[in-house]
């Protein structure tokens, strides 16, 4: 009788263990971090991922996309590395053809068709995610003083324009942070974006289950290939 109740015992601690380490996972906020850089031929893009206080990080690092000399092809040389700096990083060089790209844009359309209310499930799920210390700078010029003014005053109102939109979408935490400087002398354009998006775990699995939830049709034919199938990529740690 003794021997039973133990094993209840422990039944009982296993459970609520699940189901605290569950509900943990459930409530965990997720922190990305946005860091995007283009000037002429030098293009940089990193995500930052971070959870529980940077116990858990992620970094994922694309220091060059450029177009292939051997076709229209686009190369993509992407590093990710987890943990802190001290741990090794991988890289991995990919090409992304036309038709791959195409074939995105495709699926893309499938997952709208499939699933019911697909708008409305994404714009739910924005609202509860929180955009902060948006910084978007961009030194522009043509080299010729009357279209750089010109094209510099729609540069501004193309970037009033997509942060109303996200700011609509997201939860905007703080002002964002917008410059265009015009330089008259000589033809040049260089952007640096940044941003930090939070969500929880939580809300991002209960996307994927309304998802699954109201799709409806066949189960879609969907074309793109993994990320790691791209068309000669090459790995190396």
């Amino acid at each position: 009788m003794k021997i039973v109740s133990v094993w209840m015992w422990v039944l009982f601690i296993a459970i609520g263990l699940i189901l605290f380490i569950f509900i943990l996972i459930l409530i965990t906020k997720i922190t990305i971090t946005l860091s995007l850089y283009h000037g002429n031929d030098n293009d940089h893009f990193k995500v930052k991922m971070r959870a529980w206080y940077g116990l858990i990080k992620y970094t994922i690092d694309i220091p060059l996309v450029k177009l292939d000399d051997d076709g229209p092809n686009i190369v993509v040389e992407e590093e990710s590395k987890k943990g802190d700096e001290s741990n090794p990083s991988k890289k991995k060089t990919s090409k992304i053809t036309p038709s791959e790209f195409i074939n995105s844009l495709h699926d893309t359309k499938e997952m709208i068709v499939h699933v019911q209310s697909f708008h409305h499930i994404i714009r739910k799920f924005t609202k509860k995610v929180k955009l902060d210390k948006v910084q978007w700078k961009t030194l522009f010029g043509t080299g010729d003083a009357a279209s750089t003014g010109t094209l510099t005053g729609i540069i501004w109102g193309m970037k009033g324009s997509i942060v109303g939109i996200l700011s609509g979408y997201m939860k905007l935490q703080s002002m964002p942070h917008l410059e265009v400087i015009p330089t008259f002398q000589k033809a040049i354009i260089q952007t640096q974006f940044s941003c930090i998006i939070q969500f929880r775990i939580g809300n991002a699995i209960l996307v994927g289950l309304k998802i699954l939830r109201y799709w409806r049709g066949g189960k879609g034919e969907f074309k793109t290939k993994p990320l790691s199938t791209f068309s000669e990529e090459k790995q190396s740690v």
